[in-house]
């Protein structure tokens, strides 16, 4: 048999007033998912382990079955296997954000979800101007990129921006959490206040201002760690071979120390707008080559980022006519059955605009197996699922129990 996830980031919510008490997960139009419910068996996974940050680094890796306390290293380490940058012993990688601040305050964390090719101009100036023997900027995607230094310790609290909207930016910044460790904090502080310096004036920047965009006016460094130590999906579950598809660095990072081979689809944005149709295409694809596709879709954690309840309801109605239903019909067209799990890695309600720790629905079709009832795929059905409650490894276990 083989296996298919198919992860809506953030995908999960709150009972939203204005939606009547439901989750958009509920109001929206979701056949495919009600049809993935209704043939195959529920439960409510635990993705953010007690004492950790609910970010998305976090949650996919829970998704994925790995312990935490023996592999996390940082958002950054993970982004970089993605980016093909290597972190060498006595270098420390970090994420680093292309963040909005208007009056002192972070507007948002993305700079208005800055393009690709404006962020690379910005970051390539970073480079020019703030670069030494120590500091090094990479590029990523959008706002999302890599910051890496020679000799930091990760022994600092470093606040995800997408938490803290609304907050005098320096508030939170980057603190060390023990004697050893300032020198580190007060490096990254100083690199965010000449970030602020320089980029303003830039030229992207001032072209972005004149059309009313958001201007990427500082850096904001955060999830520092060094080169993580994972065991790979094939010596943890068997599979001889799998891929990760994913806009995401993070997720693809992730999939590439899990021994995954990332796919490119051209047009994935990580946003509503991303390729859906190539996504599931080259899923589909990877299903006659591989065992296990991994197959992320991150459009509606960014709408929850937003506070945007529309947008969110048709991101999740998205996912379920333009990905799900191909999928759907795709693989009962294969000689091989295939498995299909359908779930966010965390919460991303509008109410809060950041991610929870709340547990998340899953659902797990196999060809075959009785199911278990439940008829729709929502936070609350998948609670009464067979598969109860999981955390660990367990969700992983039961996918790929025979």
């Amino acid at each position: 048999m083989k296996h298919i996830i198919v992860l809506g980031d953030g995908m999960a919510d709150e009972p939203v007033e204005e939606l009547g008490g439901r989750t958009p997960l509920q109001a929206a139009h979701t056949p495919a998912m009600d049809w993935l419910a209704a043939h195959g068996r529920c439960g409510r996974l635990k993705t953010v382990p007690e004492g950790y940050h609910p970010g998305s680094e976090i949650a996919n890796l829970a998704v994925l079955g790995y312990d935490l306390d023996r592999v996390f290293e940082g958002r950054g380490s993970l982004e970089a296997a993605s980016m093909g940058v290597d972190i060498e012993p006595g270098e420390m990688a970090m994420r680093c954000n292309l963040i909005c601040i208007e009056n002192g305050v972070i507007k948002n964390h993305s700079a208005g979800h800055i393009s690709t090719a404006e962020a690379a101009e910005l970051i390539d100036f970073l480079q020019r101007e703030l670069d030494d023997d120590e500091v090094h900027f990479f590029r990523g995607v959008s706002y999302r990129h890599l910051l890496k230094l020679k000799g930091g310790d990760k022994r600092v609290d470093c606040t995800p921006p997408h938490d803290v909207p609304g907050t005098p930016f320096r508030d939170v910044m980057v603190r060390p959490l023990v004697p050893e460790a300032s020198a580190t904090a007060d490096r990254l502080n100083d690199l965010i206040l000449r970030s602020q310096q320089i980029l303003p004036s830039h030229p992207v920047n001032l072209r972005r201002v004149a059309e009313g965009k958001d201007p990427a006016n500082s850096i904001w460094p955060w999830s520092p760690g060094y080169k993580p130590r994972m065991e790979t999906l094939a010596q943890r579950y068997g599979i001889r071979s799998g891929v990760v598809i994913s806009a995401v660095d993070l997720i693809r990072g992730i999939g590439v120390y899990a021994g995954l081979q990332p796919v490119e689809v051209e047009g994935a944005t990580g946003l509503y707008d991303t390729n859906y149709e190539g996504k599931v295409q080259a899923a589909i694809d990877a299903l006659y080559a591989h065992d296990f596709v991994y197959l992320h879709i991150e459009a509606s954690d960014e709408a929850g980022h937003e506070g945007d309840v529309a947008l969110k309801l048709r991101t999740i109605e998205y996912l379920d006519r333009r990905v799900l239903q191909p999928l759907i019909e795709a693989v009962r067209q294969m000689d091989e059955p295939v498995a299909i799990a359908l779930l966010p890695d965390h919460p991303t309600p509008c109410r809060v605009r950041t991610h929870t720790a709340a547990p998340v629905p899953f659902v797990i079709y196999k060809p075959g197996v009785e199911p278990d009832g439940v008829d729709c795929y929502d936070e609350f059905s998948a609670a009464c699922g067979a598969y109860g409650s999981l955390a660990g490894d367990e969700f992983m276990k039961e996918f790929f129990r025979e």
